[in-house]
C-alpha cells in the first residue's frame, strides 16, 4: 500500500473501510470536550455501547428471579459460561470444547502451571522472555520456587542481541535446543507488552515439543489483536486476559485454552472446585472430584455473570467484524502510523521505534523509545488530546486498534506529535 501525508488521504481510507462504522458502537472519552484519540486498547479497551444491556438483563434477572435465575429464564446463569465458548473460541483459534472463560488472568496462569508445569529430575527450567509482563514474571518465580527451585537457575530468560530490541525466532528456537534436555516448559507472551513484537507461536510451540516440553502462552497482548490457531498449531496450554483488546471492561474475566489432548485426562494434576465438577451430578454435594470435559474441567466457583455479561457483547463485536478482517485493517492502520511517525522530520534524533518493521511481527502497536524528555512527550500528547501509554523509563506505547480507530486520527496523531516535537 502507497502511503501519502495528507489529510485527504486518510479521510478517503476511511471511506474505503469497510470497518469504520464499529466505532460508532464505542463510547470515547472526552478531553477538552472532544472526543480523544484514543491509542490505549492495548492496555484498557473501549466500553461497548451494547455493553450496558448486557448487564442490565442479568440486572433485571437479578431483581426479579434472585436465586432462581440460576435455572430459570432463557439464559439460566448455570451455563452462562458456554455461552461465550464458542466466540471465544473463534478468537483464539480452538475447538469451543477447549475454551473456557473463568476468573483473571493470573490466577488462571497459576492453575494452568500447576498441571503444566510439572518438574521431574533434571527437567526442571522455563524459557521465557525476560522483560515478560511482571504478573508472568511473579507467576513463574513463585511456581519454581513451590517447587523447591531457586528461579535463578530454573527459569531462563531469553534476551535481545546486543543493540537490538526484539528477539529473533532463530534465537528462541536455539535456546529451546541448547536446553532440550533440562526443559520442562517453554512459557512466553504472544506478543511482548513493551516492544510489541509477536512471537512465532507456531515454530516455537513446534521446537519445544520436539525437546519434550510442554509450551504455553499468556496471549494477554494477542488476543483480540492478532488471529493465532491454538489448536492447529498444538500448544498445550494459553491464557489470556478481556480487557484490552478484547474490550470487557477494567479487571475484567480471562480465558483459558487447553488443547483437547490434555483436556479429557482425569489424572492429570490440578486444583479443583465445585464449578468443575461434572455438572450432571455437580448438586449431589459429593466428595470426589470427577473433572467436566474439556477446559470447563478447570473453572473453581460459578461464573462471574456481570463481567462475562460484558464479555459476551465485545465477543459479538468480534464476531460480526471478523478477526481476519480486523487483521487485515491493523496491518495498514499500523503501517500508516509507522509511516507518518517516519516522515515527521523534527525529532528524528529522540524517536526511536523498537516494534517490528515488519507488519507480521507487530500487532496494532507502535512503541516509541524517547531518548530524552520522555514524559515531558507523553504529557504534552495527553494533554492535547491524544490518550496514549506510558512505560518506564521513556517508552510511549500507541495502539491504533482496527475496531474504532480511524485513519484520520492516526494522521491527527501524526501532526500533533510533530507539534509536539517541534516545541
Amino acid at each position: 500500500m502507497t502511503y501519502q501525508n495528507t489529510l485527504a488521504f486518510a479521510q478517503e481510507q476511511d471511506k474505503q473501510d469497510t470497518l469504520h462504522h464499529f466505532r460508532d458502537k464505542f463510547y470515547f472519552p472526552q478531553v477538552n470536550g472532544q472526543d480523544a484519540i484514543y491509542f490505549c486498547g492495548n492496555s484498557l479497551g473501549l466500553q461497548p455501547k451494547s455493553a450496558q444491556m448486557y448487564i442490565d438483563n442479568e440486572m433485571y434477572k437479578w431483581a426479579n428471579l434472585a436465586v432462581e435465575g440460576h435455572f430459570k429464564g432463557e439464559e439460566p446463569w448455570f451455563n452462562y459460561h458456554e455461552l461465550l465458548a464458542a466466540g471465544a473460541a473463534r478468537v483464539v483459534g480452538a475447538k469451543e470444547s477447549e475454551v473456557v472463560i473463568m476468573n483473571q488472568l493470573t490466577v488462571n496462569l497459576h492453575l494452568m502451571l500447576v498441571s503444566f508445569y510439572r518438574p521431574e529430575g533434571k527437567r526442571f527450567k522455563i524459557i521465557t522472555e525476560a522483560g515478560a509482563f511482571p504478573s508472568d514474571q511473579y507467576a513463574l518465580e513463585t511456581q519454581t520456587r513451590f517447587h523447591g527451585y531457586n528461579p535463578d537457575e530454573a527459569i531462563v530468560e531469553l534476551y535481545p542481541r546486543e543493540g537490538e530490541h526484539t528477539l529473533r525466532t532463530e534465537d528462541i528456537l536455539q535456546a529451546i535446543k541448547d536446553n532440550a534436555e533440562e526443559l520442562a516448559l517453554v512459557m512466553m507472551g504472544g506478543i511482548n507488552y513493551y516492544t510489541g513484537q509477536v512471537f512465532d507461536i507456531e515454530a516455537i510451540t513446534k521446537a519445544g515439543h520436539e525437546v519434550g516440553a510442554i509450551v504455553g502462552f499468556d496471549l494477554a497482548h494477542a488476543a483480540g489483536n492478532v488471529p493465532v490457531k491454538l489448536h492447529d498449531w498444538g500448544v498445550d496450554f494459553a491464557v489470556w486476559c478481556t480487557y484490552k483488546y478484547l474490550n470487557s471492561g477494567p479487571g475484567g474475566t480471562s480465558g483459558v485454552f487447553v488443547h483437547e489432548r490434555h483436556a479429557n485426562n482425569p489424572d492429570l494434576p490440578r486444583f479443583a472446585g465445585w464449578w468443575g465438577h461434572d455438572a450432571s451430578v455437580r448438586f449431589q454435594m459429593k466428595k470426589g472430584f470427577i473433572p467436566m470435559q474439556g477446559a470447563a474441567g478447570w473453572q473453581l466457583s460459578n461464573a462471574q455473570i456481570l463481567p462475562l455479561a460484558v464479555h459476551r457483547a465485545s465477543l459479538e463485536l468480534f464476531d460480526e467484524a471478523g478477526m481476519d478482517n480486523l487483521r487485515a485493517k491493523s496491518e495498514r492502520l499500523t503501517g500508516y502510523l509507522e509511516y507518518l511517525i517516519n516522515d515527521v522530520h523534527v525529532g528524528k534524533d529522540v524517536l526511536e521505534m523498537i516494534t517490528p518493521a515488519d507488519p507480521k511481527a507487530r500487532g496494532c502497536q507502535i512503541s516509541l523509545l524517547v531518548k530524552r524528555d520522555a514524559r515531558v512527550l507523553f504529557n504534552k500528547l495527553m494533554e492535547a488530546g491524544i490518550i496514549v501509554d506510558y512505560r518506564e523509563p521513556n517508552v510511549i506505547r500507541v495502539a491504533p486498534t482496527p475496531l474504532y480507530n480511524s485513519f484520520e486520527e492516526v494522521y491527527r496523531f501524526s501532526e500533533i506529535l510533530h507539534q509536539c516535537l517541534e516545541n
